[in-house]
């Protein structure tokens, strides 16, 4: 049960949280929410120490602090900093971290770059009758938490919990 909670909830939480980006331009607080709780919950049944544990809360606070300088300076929306923040919190503060955070960057400049080239194609886009979200071609913003699904879903095999899970399945 509880190897089917950490393979699933993750996942699920990032897949809805990117189509809801994808579609609204907003990241419901239950995603996060539930991300934050699942882990709390989960972790300390799938085996990892209290110390570890720990490692995890400091390296969500420590995005969260550097999402809330960002979003502060209105460079990041408030859904995808607590969306990142949270996500943060299954990787710890170790180079799985870092891996899930490398591959948010990466995929996000990727994102931002064909968001802005289907922008600027939208007449011919619409023309050619492509189903795109109006909230894609009208807002000013970037539905960063499409990278941060994708990131999530990358990096999501290297972290503590997933691997703790295959680790009881042996």
């Amino acid at each position: 049960m509880i190897v089917a909670a950490i393979l699933l909830i993750f996942p699920l939480c990032l897949a809805f949280a990117a189509i809801s980006d994808l579609l609204t331009m907003t990241i419901p607080n239950r995603i996060s929410v539930i991300l934050i709780a699942s882990f709390l919950v989960l972790a300390p049944f799938s085996g990892l120490e209290l110390e570890m544990i720990g490692m995890h809360l400091a390296g969500a606070a420590i995005v969260f602090s550097a999402c809330f300088a960002l979003f502060a300076f209105n460079v990041m929306g408030g859904g995808d900093a607590k969306l990142l923040s949270a996500a943060a919190l299954w990787f710890g503060c170790e180079p799985a971290l870092l891996t899930f955070l490398a591959y948010v960057s990466a995929i996000g400049g990727l994102v931002t770059l064909a968001i802005l080239l289907i922008r600027s194609q939208s007449n011919t886009i619409l023309a050619i009758g492509l189903p795109i979200p109006n909230s894609l071609l009208l807002a000013k913003k970037i539905p960063y938490g499409i990278a941060i699904a994708i990131g999530g879903f990358m990096a999501f095999p290297s972290s503590p919990l997933f691997l703790a899970a295959l680790e009881s399945l042996k």
